[in-house]
């Protein structure tokens, strides 16, 4: 599969989510898209993370964007980690690396002293036309949810 090129059209997927959604990316078409990788519900940084996007989300939503958190993880651990930190934003789960392979977010890491395949923390900002517009991949939480915003 190409990898996925600033300004062009990202192809429609589908994938299930929290609160039973299912989520199509072409029902999204008028606003604007987050869809922010993140390795694992409820570790440190993930947690940080979308605990960020929650405090900034009415900001987002005054600019007509819609966030998704994508990992590997199922939906039961989706429910849960949402709940726990009450997120206000759906979290999409790929468990057969749909999304993953399509914004190609796998990488090799290194845990533990062993080699293993997993979600690089990644960003994408999807247009209102479905175009890829921005996109920030092996970032850092601290800010990271404000700097998205900012480029809005």
């Amino acid at each position: 599969m190409s990898k996925l090129e600033i300004n062009h059209v990202v192809p429609n997927f589908d994938l299930p989510g929290t609160s039973e959604t299912n989520f199509s990316l072409k029902n999204y078409l008028g606003k604007l898209v987050v869809l922010y990788f993140y390795p694992r519900d409820s570790t440190p940084g993930c947690t940080n993370e979308g605990i960020d996007f929650t405090n900034l989300y009415q900001d987002f939503k005054k600019k007509n964007v819609e966030i998704f958190g994508i990992s590997r993880d199922s939906i039961k651990s989706h429910e849960k980690f949402k709940e726990k930190y009450n997120f206000p934003f759906e979290l999409l789960s790929d468990s057969e690396e749909i999304a993953c392979s399509l914004f190609d977010v796998i990488k090799l890491k290194n845990m533990y002293g062993k080699q293993v395949q997993g979600i690089e923390r990644s960003t994408f900002l999807i247009d209102t036309e479905g175009k890829l517009i921005n996109e920030w991949r092996g970032l850092k939480v601290p800010g990271h949810a404000e700097e998205v915003l900012n480029s809005i």
